[in-house]
């Protein structure tokens, strides 16, 4: 086997060294702030693009011992810290963008964007995927938190899923395995989703597209879309709305450095141009605070955080 490196000064030149070959690619010091959709963050320390399944299974099953291992998508609900994500970042390529359709159900792959599921199902005459085009992620990171918008969830339209354990082991995983409630799914964090299989029944060929073309005018309308942001900031705690208990708490418009609350709604985080990922998690965190304090209850963060957090000299 071979491996395609493009090596940068620093540490992880080191790290490069002792990774197994691969048919992939690695990248060091990769800044990640440009691929996030905060535009914010620090640098992977090791960036990996598997050439395939193959290849990937063969860097689990060989990697050194005690190398963390994070997996991105398309970060539309990931916060980068500012010190960056220590080890190996996996970054799935387009061998994981196949999208097959059978009589009533289609095999797409985790680095299929949600959006390009729902137009592909709609051009094919299916129904029930439309909601995807409501969320702004891919396929994979749709199976970790059993991503919902707009009336939808993967869970319910999930038949089975392919991951793999830390090892490099394909587990096949039935619907009923995958413990998934509202935006959790039970898998082990460190399974790595590559692949799953989604209802898609035949329909009214005009139903896709016009429930789409619906739920893309309702984003534009309540959602920051044209802003840097992430998506929705904290989960629904159960009976409530969380925008309802943030708006509630004052937090509408709420600002800590370059972040803000956003104004249209309330549940999203913006970086208004110079804010840093502390920015953002500390009004996140001041959000939370209010909330508990107002009502008594303590949000649960959608957004996932990740890597090392740079403490600034005041703070210290």
């Amino acid at each position: 086997m071979t491996v395609a490196v493009h090596r940068t000064r620093g540490s992880a030149a080191g790290l490069i060294d002792r990774l197994p070959s691969v048919r992939g690619r690695y990248t060091a010091n990769t800044p990640l702030a440009p691929y996030t959709w905060f535009r914010v963050g620090g640098a992977a320390e090791i960036v990996f693009r598997p050439a395939d399944s193959d290849d990937l299974a063969s860097f689990l099953g060989n990697r050194p011992e005690r190398v963390p291992v994070t997996v991105i998508g398309a970060t539309s609900n990931l916060l980068v810290r500012d010190g960056g994500i220590p080890g190996v970042v996996i970054r799935l390529t387009r061998a994981f963008g196949d999208i097959d359709f059978s009589a009533d159900a289609v095999s797409v792959g985790a680095a299929v964007p949600d959006a390009n599921m729902a137009r592909a199902s709609a051009e094919n005459g299916r129904c029930g995927l439309e909601f995807l085009s409501g969320i702004p992620g891919t396929i994979g990171g749709g199976l970790r938190m059993n991503a919902g918008a707009y009336g939808g969830c993967f869970g319910d339209v999930v038949i089975k899923a392919d991951a793999f354990d830390p090892s490099g082991q394909l587990r096949q995983l039935a619907v009923g395995e995958m413990g998934m409630g509202y935006r959790h799914t039970g898998v082990p964090d460190d399974w790595i989703f590559v692949s799953a299989l989604l209802r898609a029944e035949p329909g009214d060929e005009a139903v896709g597209p016009d429930r789409m073309a619906v739920i893309q005018a309702a984003r534009a309308a309540t959602q920051p879309v044209r802003s840097r942001t992430g998506g929705s900031t904290f989960a629904n705690p159960e009976g409530h709305k969380a925008w309802e208990l943030i708006d509630r708490a004052g937090c509408r418009g709420l600002r800590l450095g370059g972040a803000m609350v956003s104004q249209l709604h309330c549940n999203f985080l913006i970086n208004t141009g110079a804010a840093t990922a502390a920015d953002l998690e500390n009004l996140g965190k001041e959000v939370r605070r209010r909330v508990r304090d107002s009502s008594g209850i303590e949000l649960r963060w959608e957004i996932r955080r990740v890597g090392i957090p740079v403490v600034a000299e005041h703070e210290a």
